[in-house]
C-alpha cells in the first residue's frame, strides 16, 4: 500500500500519459475509478493546458498527474535538416506535395519556469517527467507545492540519478513500452531493459517504490510486476482503444489487427526513439534513420506526409505508438479497464 498512500490512490494503477491520443476525459476517467489518471502536457500550448487544469478540477476531487518532458531543446540544424527533407522528397512527389512549403507543427515544450508559472495555481497532487528531470530549483519549486513527483527511468543507472534527486517514486520503463522511450543519462538502447528483467534490479537498487511500466495489460502482468517487487503498474496501449481516448480511427483499426504484433523502436516520427506498430515508413525510412534530426526536429517534415496519407484513409505515414503487448487493448471504458486490472489481487 505504500504506493497509494504515498500518491493518495485507491488503486496501485497510473494511466500512462499518452500525448496525441488522450485529453483530460482519460484522466478523469481513471481517477474517478481510482487510480492516477494522467494528462500529457508536452504538446499543450497555455490556453489549452489551462482550459484542460479547469476542465480536470471541475470534474474530480481525486489526484490526478501532470506530465511534462525534460528534454533540451536543439538549436536549428540546417544541415540535418536538408538531409532528412531529401531522404523525403520522393514521398512528398508522390503525394503531390512541396517539399518546400513545410509548415512547422505542434512543439514539443520542456518544462520551464514559465510552466511552473501557469500550473503553481493548481498545485497538481502528482507531477511526473519524461528525459530526465528539471533543474534543480524548478524541480524543488514543484515540491515547494506538496506535489509528489514520479519519473521515468530505463536504466539502474537512471533510477538511482532519481532517487538521489529526491523523487518520490521511480517509473521502471521496460523495453515494451510503447511510445518514447524516457532515457536520459545514455542513448544507447542496448543498456535498456524488458520489464521483469529491470523492475528487479531497480527494486534492489533504490528505497523508493517502484513503478512497473512496459507490456502491462490485465491482472496476470499486473501480478506478474508485483511479485518482482513493484509498487504499482503504469499501462498506457491497455487504455487506447477506451472510448475516453481520442485515439484516431486508423490508429484504432490498426491496434485491432495481427499487425499490431510487429513494433519496433524508431525515430523517423520524432527524431528520439519510441515504439509503434511498424507500417511503411518504418519499413522504407527506418526503423531507425541517420538522416532524421534530433528530438522533437523529425517530426516537423515527416507531419505533412502523414496528414496527406491520413485524408486518403491511410496509416502509411502515422507514429501508432503501440507496446509490445497489445493484447490487453479492449473497446472497455476506461473505469472498467483500471478497476480489472488488479481485480482478484
Amino acid at each position: 500500500m505504500i504506493l497509494q498512500e504515498r500518491l493518495d490512490i485507491e488503486l496501485p494503477i497510473i494511466q500512462a500519459p499518452m500525448a496525441g491520443v488522450q485529453d483530460s476525459t482519460l484522466a478523469i476517467a481513471v481517477s474517478k475509478a481510482g487510480g492516477l489518471g494522467s494528462l500529457p502536457c508536452a504538446m499543450l500550448n497555455k490556453d489549452d493546458l489551462l482550459r484542460e487544469l479547469a476542465t480536470l478540477h471541475a470534474q474530480t476531487n481525486k489526484p490526478f498527474n501532470l506530465n511534462f518532458f525534460c528534454h533540451t531543446p536543439p538549436p536549428p540544424q540546417p544541415e540535418q535538416e536538408a538531409a532528412w527533407r531529401k531522404v523525403l522528397t520522393p514521398y512528398y512527389q508522390e503525394f503531390g506535395l512541396d517539399i518546400n512549403a513545410i509548415v512547422k507543427g505542434l512543439e514539443r515544450r520542456p518544462f520551464s519556469t514559465e510552466t511552473a508559472d501557469l500550473i503553481e495555481a493548481f498545485k497538481p497532487a502528482v507531477v511526473s517527467f519524461h528525459f530526465g528531470l528539471p533543474e534543480k530549483r524548478l524541480l524543488a519549486r514543484v515540491k515547494s507545492w506538496g506535489s509528489k513527483i514520479i519519473a521515468s527511468a530505463t536504466t539502474v543507472e537512471e533510477a538511482l540519478f532519481l532517487e538521489a534527486a529526491g523523487v518520490d517514486a521511480i517509473i521502471a520503463q521496460g523495453l515494451e513500452a510503447g511510445g518514447h522511450r524516457g532515457n536520459f543519462l545514455s542513448d544507447d538502447l542496448d543498456k535498456q531493459l524488458g520489464t521483469f528483467a529491470l523492475i528487479p534490479q531497480i527494486v534492489k537498487a533504490v528505497k523508493l517504490p517502484v513503478i512497473a511500466a512496459g507490456g502491462i495489460v490485465d491482472t496476470k502482468t499486473v501480478a506478474a510486476a508485483m511479485a518482482l517487487g513493484a509498487a504499482g503498474v503504469q499501462a498506457g496501449t491497455a487504455y487506447l482503444l477506451c472510448p475516453e481516448s481520442t485515439t484516431s480511427a486508423l490508429h484504432r483499426a490498426a491496434l485491432t489487427k495481427d499487425s499490431a504484433r510487429h513494433t519496433t523502436l524508431t525515430n523517423i516520427f520524432s527524431g528520439r526513439a519510441a515504439r509503434g506498430i511498424v507500417n511503411r515508413a518504418i519499413s522504407e525510412l527506418g526503423p531507425i534513420n541517420p538522416s532524421a534530426p534530433v528530438f522533437p526536429l523529425a517530426s516537423t517534415a515527416i507531419a505533412s506526409l502523414r496528414t496527406a496519407a491520413e485524408k486518403q484513409g491511410r496509416a502509411n505515414f502515422s507514429p501508432l505508438w503501440c507496446g509490445q503487448n497489445a493484447s490487453g487493448c479492449k473497446e472497455t471504458s476506461a473505469a472498467e479497464l483500471t478497476r480489472s486490472l488488479t481485480a482478484g489481487l
